[in-house]
């Protein structure tokens, strides 16, 4: 495998903590273990980039997966192996129980089946979480054969958690300015299995927000959407602090704690509690464990009994949308298809962040990576050190939110804030725009949660989620991307003085056409050159478009939309001049030339004079028309994500292709 220049780098400032990607697919066969597991093995075997050490360590860690891990299905097999040799090393997941009629701790083994196995009391007391759900570990279990009644031929001699012991919070910190902030997020998408050429900015910082919950102490997050989008994958693969539940398998007793003999249930040991099928209008809950989630999540503490808990973990609910976003948004709201007992707006409002699980794609092949990335557990360790620090008011230095903003609302966008900037800023080292970017999506996030609890609520009165930065003097309103794409929240196409395609028919338009600046989010839909500029177009006989990036086939599409848009506003009879401007790259130019020069001679049975200038020196995107208007385009004419293929409906239709995050400047001449 040729490695590209981040996976070259990540291997020179983090060698032996990185894996590749692809080899827990080659090794996993049908060893149904966390991939944290698997990339525990694989860390301590084909933490390298030679070819050789990786090969020779793929077969060692599948040797250890084959020779220890205990398939259900072989449960008698091992016995019988242990039995034979007197002991025998596995990997299995184990959790322990207090026999208090024997005074003693045993042990429960998921896979071999063996239940009530003495284990030592010094055992339990270095790892704790073995008294939750179970921890996965490589034991040695020894069998000596007894006649002593009541007595387990079964011995535990020896037990280590699969998880790194000790990491340098310090040194990841340190090695973290070697990277720019691009670079760090792909490395971090490939930490989590991910493609990162498969997923724009957003949809970056979208999968990153899985992580806060195990950066940030009580961090409560919810993310509807679709079913396939990867929602539960990260509580379930990535770490060993975080356990991943079933909505509908859960009571006050296992998850706080058990009143007949005390014991602490999983918010007690585990970082992070994640709910998996949350959704579902039907099901049925424990009685009054809502309740105590509403005191659990607002004060972080619980009461059983007469005694009051304290614990961390953050609470994380996943699951699956019955309908499409505008359906929600204009019949009911974002949180319809929550569980009965929970579509309360007191439990709601609990949620620091809503994340928008309908902006997330499909899984499909090629999303998955076969770059390097760090041993996942070994960032999962990192994560906890880094969940020990408070960053909460440290958006304070760059920013001020409205005076208006209740302490609730401002708590989940500066948890949702700092979890982020814990993950992708370890270092602190960002500019005033990189925190600008996640102050906002913060925002976003905490304001999708008020605004449908204010459908719910009439007694939730209207927030003002606006911002400033600290010395600038002026303030922004923050929208949720579905506001600006079904409601028409944000002034996306100015001051409505052009028509939309959504406008009506007859509805009058005004004749006078003004400036405007637009922000259009990433990942938007909706947006297409017409509703953007296209009456700037009329009376228009010349055109000029400077882009220095037209040259690959998409942008060529982009040029002959854009061509195409220019060309109806022209009666049948008249010419339009268009002339373009762009990049003479040597590596392209042949090729440009070639595309472009046919396109010149289609264009002109039309009515429009195409005309082509190469300039090596531009680097500005705009395009100035003879009736004096000038439109200053961010990212020129590439503002579109790309498309799944030409039987993708977005190929042909630009309203339905998602947009890369950009702005736009009207302004007359």
């Amino acid at each position: 495998m040729i490695m590209g220049n981040l996976d070259s780098k990540i291997n020179q400032h983090f060698a032996g903590k990185v894996v590749r990607k692809d080899l827990t697919k080659l090794v996993k066969g049908n060893a149904v273990v966390p991939t944290y597991v698997l990339e525990y093995l694989l860390g301590q075997y084909c933490a390298s980039d030679d070819e050789t050490t990786i090969k020779e360590g793929v077969e060692r860690v599948k040797s250890i997966l084959a020779e220890h891990y205990v398939h259900r299905d072989e449960a008698q097999y091992i016995m019988n192996q242990v039995r034979e040799k007197g002991s025998h090393r596995i990997i299995d997941k184990v959790s322990v129980r207090l026999n208090d009629q024997k005074d003693q701790n045993e042990a429960n083994f998921a896979n071999l089946g063996l239940k009530k196995i003495p284990i030592s009391d010094t055992i339990v007391k270095e790892n704790k979480k073995l008294l939750s759900d179970g921890v996965w570990c490589i034991l040695t279990l020894a069998y000596i054969p007894t006649d002593e009644r009541g007595a387990t031929p079964w011995i535990i001699e020896s037990l280590k958690p699969i998880q790194i012991s000790n990491v340098d919070t310090e040194e990841y910190k340190a090695f973290r300015s070697n990277f720019t902030t691009d670079e760090w997020i792909d490395l971090l998408l490939q930490t989590m299995g991910l493609n990162p050429d498969e997923f724009t900015r957003r949809s970056k910082i979208m999968q990153l927000t899985r992580l806060v919950p195990f950066v940030e102490n009580n961090y409560n997050l919810i993310e509807l959407g679709p079913k396939g989008t990867g929602k539960s994958h990260v509580y379930s693969e990535f770490s060993p602090h975080g356990i991943l539940i079933s909505g509908g398998e859960v009571s006050k007793a296992k998850l706080f704690v058990n009143n007949s003999n005390g014991e602490i249930g999983l918010v007690g040991y585990w970082d992070v509690v994640a709910y998996d099928e949350f959704a579902g209008r039907s099901k049925r809950t424990d009685p009054g464990l809502v309740d105590i989630m509403k005191n659990y999540m607002a004060n972080k503490s619980f009461s059983r009994g007469t005694q009051v808990y304290g614990a961390s973990a953050s609470m994380v609910f996943v699951g699956n949308t019955d309908n499409s976003v505008p359906y929600m948004l204009n019949h009911s709201n974002l949180f319809e298809a929550l569980p009965k007992d929970y579509y309360d707006s007191a439990f709601l409002d609990r949620m620091h962040a809503y994340l928008p699980g309908w902006e997330v794609d499909k899984l499909r092949n090629e999303m998955f990576s076969d770059g390097y990335g760090f041993v996942v557990d070994y960032l999962a360790e990192i994560l906890r050190e880094l969940r020990k620090e408070d960053w909460g008011n440290n958006y304070q230095e760059n920013f001020e939110l409205s005076n208006s903003i209740t302490t609730r609302d401002k708590d989940g966008i500066t948890k949702t804030y700092a979890g982020l900037c814990k993950i992708i800023f370890p270092n602190k080292q960002a500019t005033v725009q990189e925190r600008k970017e996640l102050f906002e999506f913060a925002i976003e996030c905490r304001r999708r949660v008020k605004l449908q609890l204010q459908k719910m609520d009439e007694t939730f009165e209207p927030v003002d989620f606006s911002f400033g930065v600290v010395g600038e003097g002026k303030t922004k309103e923050i929208f949720t991307l579905e506001e600006v794409q079904y409601l028409g929240k944000q002034n996306v196409f100015a001051e409505d003085t052009i028509e939309s395609e959504e406008t009506k028919d007859n509805e009058k338009r005004k004749t006078k056409l003004a400036g405007k600046h637009i922000e259009v989010f990433d990942n938007q839909k909706g947006v297409s050159y017409k509703n953007l500029f296209g009456e700037y177009f009329k009376g228009a006989s010349k055109v000029t478009i400077i882009d220095p990036y037209i040259r690959l086939p998409y942008q060529i599409r982009n040029l002959v939309e854009l061509i195409n848009l220019i060309a109806s506003h022209k009666q049948a009879d008249e010419i339009v001049k268009v002339e373009l401007i762009t990049n003479s790259d040597e590596n392209f130019i042949d090729e440009s030339r070639e595309r472009l020069k046919s396109l010149q001679d289609n264009l002109s049975p039309i009515g429009v004079d195409f005309n082509l200038q190469f300039d090596a020196d531009i680097h500005d995107r705009y395009i100035l028309i003879d009736n004096n208007w000038k439109i200053i385009l961010g990212r020129g004419l590439d503002i579109w994500n790309k498309t799944n293929g030409m039987f993708d409906i977005a190929e042909t239709n630009q309203l339905y292709r998602t947009c890369k995050g950009f702005s736009m400047t009207v302004m007359e001449l």
